[in-house]
């Protein structure tokens, strides 16, 4: 078996982060963070349905999870969508990397589309047992 480039495999965490934050298990989203990983919310705009935070470890992180999709904000039925793209990766060492990706989020994707925001994930990835998964996200708007 040919071994994989780490670079794809972390791309394409960041779009499976993506499509799991849309419409995915909430179980399934948060196995793809580190146990003890951070999800900071450093800067909204007024596009920006959630304020302010820091969220720490995977249970808090799978809790702001269900209350997103319970408000309606994000998640299945929401006719909202996330998109990464512009994914540029730096390399630590063999088990981290620092990761910066534009995002944008639309709404009305089933009648409208509209892009209702969108900013930079600054996010810390971190090999794990031979997986890598997210030990960091710093969201910001603008």
């Amino acid at each position: 078996m040919a071994t994989e480039c780490p670079s794809e495999v972390i791309r394409s965490l960041v779009a499976r982060i993506a499509h799991l934050a849309d419409e995915g298990q909430i179980d399934d989203y948060v196995q793809l963070y580190t146990e003890d990983a951070v999800w900071e919310m450093k800067r909204a705009g007024p596009s920006v349905a959630i304020g302010p935070q820091i969220v720490e470890g995977r249970t808090a992180i799978a809790e702001g999870v269900r209350r997103r999709r319970a408000d309606g904000i994000a998640g299945p039925g929401t006719a909202t969508r996330h998109v990464s793209s512009c994914v540029s990766i730096a390399f630590d060492s063999e088990h981290s990397a620092r990761v910066q990706s534009v995002w944008q989020f639309f709404v009305d994707t089933t009648t409208a589309p509209k892009l209702a925001s969108m900013g930079t994930y600054r996010d810390v990835f971190q090999r794990v047992d031979g997986s890598w998964l997210l030990a960091k996200r710093s969201i910001t708007t603008g």
